[in-house]
């Protein structure tokens, strides 16, 4: 494993969350977590711990979201197409990215309960030479997913809301076994929140 490999973090949180809060008024990123930080800050914070770069994708309307990101250092950029779908949120994001970064892992802002351990686990599997790393978890995928540089110039031909699910079924996966739940565990509706990391 090269001792100069370059991974970088891309965190998407441009989406709606409308199962959350159909009316708008609550945005399920905002919401504070037992640690004191709310959702987004939190999934932020474990990408910085093991990434010398990553920033965070927003919808150009997300002005309290991008507040807490700015609270903690978290660079952030704006996807004014997010609404047509995660598709557009990852070029944006894939275009911040070096031009030395060998890989970038994606995250995602409403899966807080990633470890850290899990997210080097992906950043390792990269720089042994796979291309593509899935985390899972008792034989589930799950996220964060990592991708080595020679899979840009898919991303410029993804478009709506499958984002890079496609690849994950066309190309070859490398998949790290980790004992991590939390690659399973998403914040969509309220009672998420109360049944956090309970597996």
């Amino acid at each position: 494993m090269r001792d100069d490999f370059f991974c970088c973090g891309i965190l998407l949180a441009a989406g709606q969350g409308k199962r959350f809060d159909p009316s708008g008024r609550q945005h399920k990123l905002l919401q504070v977590l037992p640690s004191g930080l709310n959702i987004v800050s939190t999934s932020a914070s474990n990408l910085q711990q093991v990434f010398p770069q990553c920033w965070a994708v927003l919808a150009d309307q997300s002005s309290a979201i991008q507040a807490s990101l700015q609270a903690i250092n978290f660079p952030t950029y704006f996807c004014v197409d997010a609404a047509l779908g995660m598709a557009h949120s990852l070029r944006t994001g894939i275009e911040q990215l070096p031009a030395d970064a060998d890989a970038f892992v994606i995250a995602l802002a409403d899966m807080p309960f990633v470890s850290a351990q899990t997210l080097m686990a992906i950043r390792d599997g990269l720089a042994k030479g796979a291309d593509i790393v899935v985390p899972v978890y008792r034989g589930q995928r799950g996220n964060p997913v990592g991708f080595s540089r020679k899979h840009l110039p898919d991303f410029h031909s993804l478009h709506g809301d499958r984002g890079a699910r496609q690849l994950l079924q066309t190309q070859p996966v490398t998949e790290i076994e980790v004992d991590d739940c939390g690659i399973l565990q998403d914040i969509d509706r309220p009672e998420d929140l109360s049944t956090y990391n309970a597996c």
